[in-house]
This record gives structure tokens, C-alpha cells and sequence, in this order.
């Protein structure tokens, strides 16, 4: 026997934006027809003049006329159930995203944008907070995850050497890691959840 459905609670879908506008990751609400039901925060920060997407009053649109109908074939397919990924763009500007169907009952699709490529991972500025890193320090954390070696933020930061070193000493302690691989593990298991 199925079970009863409850009606939906008043105010859900404002409900629901303020949930997707903490996640870190840029995520857009899709109708069928392509109309932005709703995009997150990450999402209104990343898609800008020069993204492969853009939006246009209320609706999805691509800059290039050739991703169009690919995009939109993945979209019904997604509003049948099929999850798709597709690449939009061209060049540097090209990039990967994914739809996922939310079931016939939304009628939405999901959609998935990558992070821009060197930007920090998501959470670095709560878990830098969290643990007392100095702006310096979150400078190095953030060089760091993008994999670069001492020598190589000290060039960049114009600091010495024996500068990076003893910010990346101060990152661990505070962090509680034995070394800059734990450091580096521990950042990439932190949730995808937005700065607050």
C-alpha cells in the first residue's frame, strides 16, 4: 500500500533555496523548458559575462549557438530520468556539467557546474576560521591545496622561504596535522558547504 503523500509544508521552496545557497558547489534549478527555477549563491558568483552559460531573464541560455541543442537534449533526457553530462564552451572556457533528474514529482533538473579551476576548495575559509588560521596563513593553505611547493608560494607571496615554511609549521599545529599530506587529506574530506 503506498504511502499517504503529506501536502507540501508552506514556504518549502524558500525553504530549499536557503539549503542550495549553502552549498558551496554551483547548482542551478532547471524546468523543463530550460527556465532557472533557482540558482545558488555559487552559482550567481560563478556565471559571469564571460561563462559558456548565462542566464537571461529567467532562462538558460549558452553563448555558444552550437552547445544549444546539445544541452537541451540532455535536459529532456534528464527530465525522463537519465542522468547526463555534457561539455559547454570552447577552449579555456570550456566545461563539464552535469544534470541530474529530480524525479517526475519536481519536474526539475539539477544541474551541476565545475569549481573554476584554482579556486580554493570548498569550505577552506570556515575551516580556516575554524581553526585560527591568520590571513597569511589562509594564503599559504590556499597555494597549498592548489599544489604548489614552498619555494613556489614564497615567489608568489614575495616573502622568504623560511616565511612559507614556518606559516605552513603554524597551518599544522593549529590544524593538528603531523604533515602537509595529512593537511591536505583533511582539507579535501571538509563537506562543500559555502562560507558563511
Amino acid at each position: 500500500m503506498p504511502a499517504e503523500r503529506r501536502p507540501a509544508e508552506p514556504g518549502l521552496g524558500a525553504w530549499l533555496a536557503r539549503v542550495l545557497d549553502e552549498v558551496e558547489q554551483a547548482l542551478l534549478l532547471l524546468g523543463p523548458d530550460g527556465g532557472v527555477l533557482h540558482l545558488n549563491r555559487a552559482a550567481r558568483e560563478q556565471i559571469d559575462a564571460h561563462h559558456p552559460l548565462q542566464l537571461q531573464d529567467g532562462w538558460l541560455r549558452l553563448r555558444r549557438p552550437q552547445d544549444v541543442a546539445p544541452l537541451f537534449d540532455a535536459l529532456a533526457a534528464a527530465h525522463r530520468g537519465q542522468r547526463q553530462q555534457l561539455q559547454v564552451g570552447a577552449g579555456e572556457r570550456r566545461i563539464a556539467v552535469s544534470l541530474l533528474p529530480l524525479g517526475p514529482a519536481p519536474g526539475a533538473v539539477l544541474m551541476l557546474l565545475p569549481r573554476p579551476v584554482g579556486s580554493e576548495p570548498p569550505a577552506l575559509a570556515g575551516y580556516a576560521r575554524s581553526i585560527g588560521l591568520t590571513p597569511a596563513e589562509r594564503r599559504v593553505l590556499a597555494h597549498l591545496c592548489r599544489g604548489l611547493r614552498p619555494a613556489q608560494i614564497a615567489a608568489e607571496q614575495g616573502v622568504s622561504l623560511s616565511t612559507v615554511r614556518t606559516q605552513i609549521g603554524h597551518i599544522r599545529a593549529k590544524a593538528g596535522a603531523d604533515s602537509v599530506r595529512e593537511l591536505m587529506r583533511r582539507v579535501a574530506l571538509l563537506p562543500p558547504v559555502a562560507a558563511g
